[in-house]
């Protein structure tokens, strides 16, 4: 799951701002997914940031767990439930990638 390739085609459409645990959306600490059509990439420039990922939005109980360090990044696939979760020193932004620009958000709160 950590690195599912994102189509060679694919460009990203927009980038976060960097995220601590002081400024880090509330929706991405909760049962979220990504928007059709848009892969999430997450780059972890301080500390890590854990990955939990779920096979559906009613399910409680994660199917993967992804560690990812200062200097990784990790992927989330279109539509995939998941959640995060900060060291105390985590900095990261994410990159999201789709074929054509996406009017709409790319991720959704469950």
């Amino acid at each position: 799951m950590s690195h599912l390739r994102i189509p060679k085609s694919w460009t990203i459409q927009r980038s976060t701002p960097f995220f601590t645990k002081n400024n880090v959306p509330k929706a991405l600490l909760t049962h979220h997914n990504t928007a059709a059509g848009v892969f999430g990439q997450i780059c972890v420039m301080e500390g890590t940031v854990t990955y939990f990922g779920y096979p559906d939005q009613e399910t409680s109980e994660h199917e993967m767990t992804v560690v990812i360090r200062a200097g990784e990044f990790a992927t989330s696939p279109p539509q995939y439930w998941h959640r995060i979760e900060l060291s105390d020193d985590a900095q990261f932004n994410i990159n999201f990638w789709s074929e054509e620009i996406v009017d709409q958000p790319f991720f959704q709160a469950g």
